[in-house]
């Protein structure tokens, strides 16, 4: 049904779609075609700029009778913070409109009906799942309330994140630890354990590409952040929020230590292994978290696995082995009994970052 080229350009849009840094809303890609070639490109940048559709409109410079747009989302149909991109594409006079998926849930519906009423030709479904994909975050943030949640990691071949003493610099190369940073900007938000914190005093800051930083967040039940943590900025140099989720008996003296300019400590429930993650991400969803990039340790990362937490996930794995048996592993949950019961990734991707390679996919249980 689809050409190789309507192929080539629906990709575009998606790869344009990922320059942006619009959350809540979702990220958004468009490209504009006319001839068999494509004439303007456009994404929606952050929340309350133009969205995809009227960046490429705009990028067009030109008249645009009789062309065509692709979009990687349905358009929206409502007045909001900027105005209804289906009439900004009828009063271009654009012939054709291919969506990549729908909107999971539009403002106002309608909007293909609106663009058909108008003698627009609208045709729905290309590379489909690759859309749906790109908007899965913010779908599942509208349907939730909750982030959508990555479990990110550096393994050896045999599934080791650090040493039995802890040391972990550097498992992988340069180039994975940069697309590690790149994935910190696309992310609101980033996550660690407190354990995290007293071993590695991680900034969780974005320093090899050009980006900004996410908020920080330490689930650290018992306080026990050292208050000249990296984590907490104390000089103001990157302006990056921190949020540290306690349990509310957590020691009164300890929380006004640590309390400070971009520092905020939260008090929530205490759960068997520490605070109680699902009232975290409620706190992070209302917060408008929708990209929730989860760093931690094995502790961590068990516990999102045991209480079915995790959305994806994306593991970096290094040509090493430790070889051995008390060495760090990924994940300290539960577990399971069986390899049947395992949790399983779907969707999944291989790339290769030097020597090392980025296994990520979605967990199947998630779905």
């Amino acid at each position: 049904m689809w050409s190789d080229f309507e192929r080539e350009v629906m990709q575009r849009a998606i790869e344009e779609a990922k320059r942006g840094r619009p959350s809540p809303n979702p990220r958004v890609g468009a490209a504009i075609v006319r001839d068999g070639k494509v004439i303007s490109v456009g994404h929606h940048d952050r929340v309350g700029e133009a969205h995809a559709e009227v960046d490429a409109i705009q990028n067009a410079n030109g008249a645009l009778e009789g062309t065509t747009l692709y979009v990687t989302l349905e358009p929206c149909n409502h007045q909001g913070r900027t105005g209804p991109c289906t009439e900004a594409i009828l009063d271009e006079g654009i012939a054709r409109v291919v969506i990549g998926c729908r909107d999971p849930a539009p403002h106002v519906a309608g909007a293909i009906d609106r663009l058909k009423a108008g003698g627009i030709e609208v045709e729905i479904g290309l590379m489909e799942q690759e859309c749906t994909a790109l908007v899965a975050d913010f779908a599942k943030h509208l349907r939730t309330g909750l982030p959508f949640v990555t479990l990110k990691a550096a393994v050896t071949l045999d599934g080791k994140i650090a040493t039995r003493t802890g040391d972990s610099k550097w498992i992988t190369g340069e180039e994975a630890r940069t697309e590690t940073h790149r994935m910190r900007d696309e992310s609101d938000a980033i996550l660690v354990g407190v354990g995290t914190v007293l071993a590695d005093d991680p900034k969780l800051t974005v320093r090899h590409v050009a980006g900004r930083d996410p908020v920080r967040v330490v689930l650290d039940a018992s306080l026990r952040t050292p208050p000249s943590a990296a984590v907490l900025d104390r000089a103001g140099a990157t302006g990056a929020r921190t949020l540290i989720f306690h349990t509310h008996d957590a020691d009164i003296a300890r929380r006004k230590v640590l309390s400070g300019p971009n520092v905020e400590l939260i008090a929530v429930s205490r759960h068997a292994r520490g605070v109680d993650l699902n009232e975290v991400l409620q706190v992070l969803g209302e917060r408008d978290v929708v990209r929730l990039l989860v760093e931690g340790g094995s502790h961590v990362h068990g516990t999102f696995l045991d209480l079915g937490l995790a959305d994806r996930a994306a593991i970096f794995i290094a040509p090493r082995i430790v070889g051995d048996p008390d060495a760090i592993s990924f994940a300290a949950g539960s577990g399971v009994d069986s390899i049947e019961r395992a949790w399983r990734l779907v969707r999944t991707q291989v790339r290769a970052f030097g020597s090392d390679w980025l296994i990520s996919g979605d967990f199947e249980r998630m779905q």
